[in-house]
């Protein structure tokens, strides 16, 4: 799935929503979900194209694989949240989109402290 056919699929799929939403506004809610799990499971396999590139350069440069799990780890929530948020602000819930954007900030931050901690410690002993 090229761009191209990501952009034409979205405007199709966002044009048949305005005109949906009018008369039934649950199934204009319905198409905008499917199009966006549609265009989102085109490219998780691509994800993993990158996981393998990225984790054949940390292991070239000698990289703790701790450290970038964690990164990708990262990475997927942030997407992963967005990609909720998304919904739930299609369906007119700004304020469970912002609490689904949080939640992943949260736990963002949970994952994060460790390599936070180890650059500190790192900083402390080259202080010292």
């Amino acid at each position: 799935m090229n761009i191209l056919q990501v952009v034409g699929f979205a405007l199709i799929a966002a044009v048949l929503t305005v005109v949906l939403r009018r008369e039934k506004p649950e199934l204009a809610l319905g198409v905008a979900v499917t199009a966006g799990v549609i265009i989102f499971l085109g490219f998780v396999g691509k994800i993993g194209a990158v996981v393998t590139v990225v984790s054949g350069v940390a292991n070239r440069a000698g990289l703790n694989m701790v450290y970038l799990d964690t990164i990708l780890k990262i990475v997927g929530i942030a997407y992963l949240a967005d990609f909720g948020a998304q919904i739930c602000r299609d369906a007119g819930e700004g304020a469970l989109a912002t609490k689904v954007e949080f939640a992943a900030k949260v736990l963002i931050l949970m994952l994060a402290l460790p390599i936070v901690a180890g650059l500190l410690d790192l900083l402390l002993k080259l202080v010292v």
